[in-house]
């Protein structure tokens, strides 16, 4: 491990210690998977929360109350019974450019996993091949899997709305809230609940957006411009090199940084507490007197 990997492991280890606990999930749509204890619950809400995990923090948390009320805070007995009654009850949803019917289409087909597979874990894992590198291929057959069953049950193409739902790899996205949905259910810390025991967490990719990609890239983990699926690749090859069989790991307590700290990438007088203070200074030739 070189000289500079090794001091950006320390530097992590710090937020990892500060930041990766039960006590500082909410604001993160994580919080309302651990409203419930049944397994079943819990991978439904996961899916449902990472979904909408886009917008205003508060915006998100609004719209997953409503939803889950909606559900009758009972996720998988909703899911496993969906029907005619159960769209009409979601019409009215609306999160941002997410419809309720978008989000029907989506449970109607999960109510058939479930059917088929008993969970969605179990639908997940019949992609996973061992010489896989990473859960892309996967992600993208279960995606794919979602996809033609819609259109072989409705004889029509895939509507706008779920394909945003069941954003696929393949298609170029970055998936950004699929592998957030992925880390929650198959890592397994104060954090993250771990549930799904056949996914191996080292093939994992971290869920980037524009907040993490900066973040990343003051770490010098990247240096693209945008954040890419080639920019989350890039991130969790470098996370890799310092935590190969957990890449991921450190996802959560760096992003807590944009959530928690309200990090816009500018200097401000509260930046200087910050663990990542000296690294933005020296790249952004902050003055000595920021420094």
């Amino acid at each position: 491990m070189s000289t500079s990997i090794l001091f950006t492991r320390v530097l992590l280890e710090r937020l990892y210690a500060k930041y990766n606990h039960r006590v500082f999930v909410p604001p993160d749509p994580l919080q309302f998977v651990y409203r419930y204890t049944d397994p079943r619950d819990m991978e439904i809400a996961a899916f449902l929360a990472a979904s909408l995990a886009y917008g205003r923090v508060r915006h998100i948390e609004r719209s997953l109350t409503q939803l889950f009320d909606r559900m009758d805070n009972a996720p998988y007995e909703f899911t496993s019974r969906f029907d005619d009654r159960s769209r009409a009850g979601l019409r009215s949803f609306r999160h941002r450019f997410t419809a309720g019917d978008d989000l029907s289409d989506l449970l109607g087909l999960f109510r058939r996993v479930l059917d088929d597979y008993g969970s969605l874990e179990s639908s997940f894992a019949r992609g996973c091949r061992d010489e896989d590198a990473t859960v892309l291929p996967a992600l993208s057959t279960f995606c794919d899997s979602l996809c033609r069953m819609y259109t072989d049950t409705h004889r029509g193409p895939v509507p706008t709305g779920l394909n945003y739902l069941l954003a696929n790899p393949s298609r170029g996205s970055a998936s950004k809230r699929l592998h957030l949905f992925l880390r929650w259910m198959v890592r397994c810390d104060e954090v993250d609940t771990g549930l799904w025991k056949s996914i191996d967490k080292a093939k994992l990719i971290v869920p980037i957006d524009v907040h993490m990609g900066r973040l990343c890239r003051i770490l010098g983990l990247h240096g693209d411009k945008t954040a890419s699926l080639r920019t989350a690749v890039r991130i969790t090859q470098s996370f890799a090199k310092m935590e190969p069989a957990d890449p991921v790991k450190y996802d959560f307590a760096l992003s807590r940084i944009g959530i928690l700290e309200d990090c816009t990438g500018r200097y401000r007088a509260e930046c200087q507490p910050c663990e990542l203070f000296r690294r933005c200074a020296q790249r952004h030739a902050w003055s000595d007197r920021a420094v």
